[in-house]
């Protein structure tokens, strides 16, 4: 089975998931499992810190689109930081760079949301 581990942690007002080694089809129901907890308590501005993702496959991709619209819903939204140019690019080959905002660095990202 290949490693994967995610993290929750809030940061204020802010939740932050740590994704950390292989984002595939038989990993993301754990993040999916997440993902199901913020909503349950109401909680709907992520970042996704990506700095310890070595590699995500298109199941992986289908569980940020499946919950960005209930978070934007919301009055929230999922932004992604910290992310390898190699991940990135499979992003970015998909479109979703029109679709989701992209930092560099997770405080940058969880600053977007302070008003």
């Amino acid at each position: 089975m290949a490693d994967f581990n995610v993290n929750l942690r809030g940061v204020g007002s802010v939740s932050v998931i740590d994704v950390k080694g292989y984002l595939d089809a038989h990993t993301a129901p754990d993040l999916e499992n997440v993902f199901n907890k913020l909503l349950d308590q109401k909680q709907f501005k992520v970042v996704v810190n990506f700095n310890d993702l070595k590699y995500i496959s298109s199941a992986g991709l289908g569980v940020f689109m499946a919950y960005v619209e209930t978070m934007r819903e919301n009055q929230g939204d999922i932004k992604f930081s910290n992310m390898k140019e190699n991940v990135y690019n499979i992003f970015d080959l998909l479109g979703f760079p029109i679709l989701y905002e992209f930092y560099k660095d997770e405080n940058e990202a969880i600053h977007k949301f302070i008003p």
